[in-house]
């Protein structure tokens, strides 16, 4: 069987395993290379793993308390509404890597400016909802190849949920969290519909 057909939501980890901040920083970078709208990369990363920063959590969950209490780390997922702030650091990479010529870079900025004051915030914020659900999709199947299981989770608060961590709401808009360990339960396996439910073949 397929190892993507494996993967399951864990809920209970073991609570004395803890990720190095090392080995999820590799974690994080693999699932970095998931595609993204125009190679910005606009989710951001807010790690809670103290006592003390799971506790200022807790009260903006709907319950996914066992994930909290027993998970390495809750990994916060925000998309960032000013990514186009790193899109010279991206292109200058890229340039230096020998991977964009000069020209196209030069381009891409042009264009990057010329479209900015046309964007709305929404279609911002929706446009990074899709490149972190990219993101965290391939980092949870990452974080199997290094031994760890995850839990994508959608039930907390979103509209406090940045005051609560202290992160500037203005900037920053809550897509999901993961948690991440050790299972400690296998997990229970799920069904899906038949793809003739899902499809029209036009």
């Amino acid at each position: 069987m397929s190892e993507l057909l494996n993967r399951r939501s864990i809920r209970k980890y073991d609570p004395n395993v803890k990720i190095s901040k090392e080995e999820l920083t590799e974690i994080l970078e693999k699932a970095m290379r998931a595609p993204s709208s125009m190679n910005m990369q606009s989710y951001r990363f807010f790690i809670v793993e103290s006592k003390e920063a799971k506790e200022k959590l807790r009260p903006v969950l709907y319950g996914n308390h066992l994930q909290l209490d027993t998970s390495s780390q809750m990994i916060c997922i925000f998309t960032d509404l000013k990514k186009f702030e790193l899109a010279e650091k991206i292109f200058d990479k890229a340039v230096d890597s020998g991977l964009m010529p000069e020209e196209v870079r030069e381009k891409q900025l042009r264009s990057i400016s010329n479209m900015i004051d046309n964007l709305s915030e929404n279609s911002i914020e929706k446009t990074g909802w899709l490149d972190a659900g990219l993101m965290a999709m391939q980092l949870m199947h990452i974080a199997r190849e290094h031994g760890y299981d995850t839990c994508s989770i959608g039930g907390f608060r979103h509209e406090e949920i940045a005051d609560a961590l202290g992160i500037d709401k203005k900037r920053y808009k809550p897509v999901m969290l993961l948690s991440i360990g050790k299972k400690a339960e296998d997990g229970y396996p799920s069904v899906r519909l038949d793809v003739d439910d899902i499809t029209k073949w036009l």
